[in-house]
């Protein structure tokens, strides 16, 4: 049964908007947390402006939720007054409200009454850190909902029952989930990269996570800074290294599994395919158990994690708003994609060296088990190999803590193997050669016989992807899963659980499963012993043939603004026939498409607050130019003002010599694609180029349509109506509509949204194309790798001022190197070891640590293996990323 299909139905029959919620079993915080909420101060109000989008409004307190505990909260509203849902947002471990800021803002401009809170024991909120305590941060939760229920601009359910959303990512994840479990005020939640059960999490089959715990305790602040019974349970564990029975029943009260029977709304789950901390199989315990509770449940695998990668921030913040939109205001119309996603590489970006990513996905959630496939194995029929005293040296597959920087994973989606397994540690079985390619989603299982001569063993295993050569080996996400195997000694039949992964195995490749003794990220026996393993069944490796790639789902503004494309033509039209008195051109302009000199625009004209402050540039014929710049850096106000839709407070913009204004007769020379284009739904693609060329005025012959439609390369497409079009159709319709007219000055704003990799280099072949013929292309996006391979000139904008301009090579310089992030600056002495290495041509320290060049003997495995050896405090590993390392520099950061 499917139940993301009716989730509107769900939701009437659960709670209609106009009648009371029926009462659920009580939940035990609810008693405990009916204290009065006091709030310390009258709070601190203040507006928030971006780029061309409405304020928000934020109010800045400080909740007492007793016992001397005081929470450090923002709330924001936008727009006018009124009653509407209400989300709370919460940060991850070691963050505070601030990390949540900017979509807190986003969802306050999209109607509704936002709540972030400081977790006790970070940012300004006091108190121990309980790791979501039910009875400390859980309860603070419900003492929040108490206060939003008295609040004017939140929409009620009934009294002191707001209609409530929680979403967040890792610890704030974790939060939402519990939220639902003990207050069943909840209505939906959106959790990102959490934990279901946190023992598991930390202790996986009874094997103790060591590096990761040991960053908890220290990101958290130390040990002292956590309830003593947390603090306690850490030492223990930490000096045995053996989780026993009451830690993991501490943490699992700390757990939503917990209340797993009690979160009963409709759950979008975010999980990140890159991590080592909270895996795959967290989320899919999570959906099972929400999805028996009756509940709508849909599941979305990203490209990054806590190990890195890429977070997908846009993209999840916009499905977690139409999420809301549906489950919290109830608008049936809109879609919240579909039931799975799954993010897939899709090869290799030449220019940063990042992957490639696509989409797939299914109209149910396959699990992680799907349609088996079994794979022989081969190898020696017994293996023998030791656990070294002390579990040194380990094997390396993570180095946990990376994820801000990228990471290993990161490597291992861009092909590269830099896992390291230690001879005389580990066995080892391989399937044949794979006739046909395979894509396994889901966790890989098998069969084998474990002896050890000492009473318990611990293994940990994994699969890896084997070129046809046996050379290059990838471990898919850098994933190991650890079993303990008690009562070894007299040998032990056990089915591992291999780590769920999402992986495309090519046409010749092999896998190769190893049983290794050590782990660099877990503890291993300290006592020295020796395992021997033997193969008790074939490797099942689970398919999901369901999943198949799919355009990405529509943003709302797509849908809901269907004739804004012919509106704003008529408008155009209006205005284009009105006299406005304009300076002369100058002839020594004539040939150059664009000058802007003096550029300013004020956010109101009595205001001494800018969006844009004296910009000054020059595109010339034949170049594609990029206009980079972070959210609110005055990139579109730039190009309205370019496109004379708004007028500036100082300066002038000239194109071919003449100045512009609302209407004058040049714009005919300019084609526009700025944040997106509307299209009448009933119409074809054809139809609705047609009629926007008619709404110009201009005369049906110099439209050149059919080079236009060319370009679109939309095909048999163009008959159909438009509604049925996916979103990367639509996008390329919208450039084929900028392009009517082969205007002299094309201005793109994000062509690229929506459209999958093989799009992407269409839309980037047709920009080059179209300025080598004598035009010129002006392009802002956000997709640095694809402005790199576009544009010949940049500009780059900050807070409304002009930063640099210039060629792309000029601004972004040039090497192809290893950026080694360290905690700590590393000496000249050191550097000068790392750079006498063999395959190190070259070690330079930098702010952020080393860049380290190869030589054609170089891999990064063996340089990390050297690095660990070296006790280096290595941070991150990853390509040097050359626009992005520029354009991060020139704006200080701030993107």
């Amino acid at each position: 049964m499917d139940l993301r299909m009716p989730g509107s139905r769900w939701l009437r029959s659960r709670r209609p908007l106009s009648s009371p919620p029926p009462s659920r079993r009580p939940r035990r915080v609810i008693a405990a947390a009916a204290a009065v909420v006091v709030l310390a101060g009258a709070g601190t109000w203040s507006a928030v402006a971006s780029d061309d989008a409405p304020a928000v409004r934020r109010a800045d307190r400080v909740v007492n939720t007793g016992g001397g505990v005081r929470i450090d909260t923002s709330y924001f509203t936008a727009g006018p007054d009124g009653r509407r849902p209400a989300v709370l947002l919460g940060h991850g471990f070691g963050g505070s409200k601030e990390d949540v800021r900017e979509q807190a803002e986003s969802l306050a401009r999209d109607g509704y009454a936002v709540l972030t809170w400081s977790a006790r024991g970070f940012g300004k909120s006091t108190g121990k850190i309980g790791l979501n305590d039910p009875e400390g941060e859980v309860a603070d939760v419900s003492r929040l909902i108490d206060w939003l229920a008295q609040r004017p601009e939140v929409r009620l359910d009934k009294a002191g029952d707001p209609r409530v959303g929680m979403a967040g990512g890792s610890y704030g994840g974790a939060i939402a989930l519990l939220g639902a479990g003990h207050d069943d005020r909840v209505d939906a939640i959106a959790p990102a990269i959490t934990y279901f059960d946190l023992a598991d999490a930390l202790f996986p089959n009874g094997v103790f996570k060591k590096v990761w715990a040991g960053l908890f305790i220290n990101t958290g602040g130390g040990c002292e800074k956590f309830e003593p019974e947390l603090c306690e349970m850490y030492q223990r564990v930490a000096e045995s290294g053996v989780p026993d029975d009451a830690a993991r029943k501490l943490l699992e009260e700390h757990s939503p599994s917990a209340v797993a029977d009690r979160i009963d709304v409709p759950t979008l789950l975010m999980q990140g395919q890159s991590d080592s901390l909270f895996p795959l199989g967290q989320a899919d315990a999570a959906a099972r158990a929400i999805r028996a509770n009756g509940a709508p449940v849909d599941v979305d695998w990203i490209a990054g994690g806590h190990d890195g990668g890429n977070p997908e921030k846009e993209r999840l913040e916009q499905r977690v708003q139409t999420w809301f939109d549906r489950h919290l205001k109830g608008d049936e119309g809109v879609d919240t994609g579909p039931a799975f996603r799954v993010t897939r590489t899709g090869g290799v970006d030449s220019t940063d060296g990042q992957a490639v990513l696509n989409g797939a996905s299914a109209d149910r959630y396959p699990g992680l088990a799907g349609d088996g496939r079994s794979l022989p194995l081969t190898g020696r029929a017994e293996q023998s190999f030791d656990n070294p005293a002390g579990g040194s040296p380990p094997a390396i597959s993570a180095l946990p803590g990376l994820g801000d920087s990228g990471g290993l994973a990161q490597l291992s989606a861009l092909g590269v193997g830099i896992a390291l397994d230690f001879p005389g540690q580990y066995a080892r079985f391989e399937s044949a050669p794979v006739t046909g390619d395979l894509r396994i989603t889901g966790s890989p299982t098998v069969t084998v016989n474990v002896t050890s001569t000492s009473d318990d063993a611990v293994l940990f295993g994994k699969v890896y992807d084997v070129g046809p050569d046996g050379a290059q080996q990838v471990l898919p996400s850098q994933l190991v899963a650890p079993v303990r195997v008690e009562g070894a000694r007299a040998g032990k039949d056990v089915t591992l659980t291999l780590p769920a992964v999402d992986h495309e195995v090519e046409k010749g490749h092999r896998l190769r499963l190893v049983l290794a003794s050590t782990d660099l990220g877990y503890a291993s026996p300290a006592a020295p012993a020796t395992y021997t393993v033997s193969l008790k069944s074939d490797l099942t490796v689970p398919t999901a043939p369901g999943v198949s790639t799919a355009a990405a789902p529509l943003p709302a503004w797509v849908v809901w603004l269907p004739a804004g494309g012919a509106l704003i033509a008529l408008a155009l039209l209006l205005t284009g026939r009105r006299r406005t008195a304009a300076p002369a051109p100058d002839p020594a302009l004539a040939d150059v498409p664009l000058q802007i000199t003096g550029l300013s625009k004020r956010y109101a004209r009595s205001s001494d607050r800018y969006a844009v402050k004296d910009v000054s540039f020059r595109v010339e014929k034949g170049q594609v130019l990029g206009l980079l710049g972070p959210n609110g850096a005055g990139k579109t106000t730039t190009l309205r003002m370019l496109m004379g839709l708004i007028r500036p407070d100082d300066g002038e913009i000239r194109v071919f010599g003449h100045a512009i204004r609302p209407g004058a007769p040049v714009l005919s020379r300019v084609g526009a694609f700025v944040e997106g284009a509307g299209f009448l739904p009933h119409l074809s693609g054809r139809e609705n180029l047609e009629l926007y060329w008619r709404a110009t005025g201009r005369p049906p012959g110099d439209a050149h349509l059919e080079e236009a439609l060319e370009i679109a390369g939309l095909g048999d497409a163009l008959a159909r109506a438009v509604r049925t079009y996916s979103q990367g159709m639509r996008q390329r319709l919208a450039i084929a509509q900028a392009m009517l007219g082969l205007p002299d000055l094309l201005i793109l704003d994000e062509p690229t949204n929506g459209l999958d990799p093989p799009q992407i280099r269409e839309m980037r072949e047709v920009m080059i194309r179209y300025a080598a013929a004598g035009r010129t292309v002006i392009v802002s996006s956000h997709l640095l790798a694809e402005v790199e391979q576009s544009c010949t000139h940049l500009v780059v904008m900050d807070r409304g001022r002009l930063v640099q301009a210039g060629p792309v090579q000029e601004i972004i310089g040039s090497g192809d190197t290893l950026l080694v992030g360290t905690e700590e600056p590393v000496d000249e002495p050191v550097a000068g070891k790392i750079a006498a290495l063999p395959g190190v041509a070259s070690a330079v320290p930098t702010d952020e640590g080393l860049l380290v060049r190869l030589d054609a003997d170089g891999t990064a495995p063996l340089l990390i293996a050297e690095l660990v050896r070296l006790e280096v405090p290595v941070a991150s590993v990853g390509p040097h990323r050359r626009l992005e390392d520029a354009f991060l520099t020139l704006i200080g950061g701030s993107a």
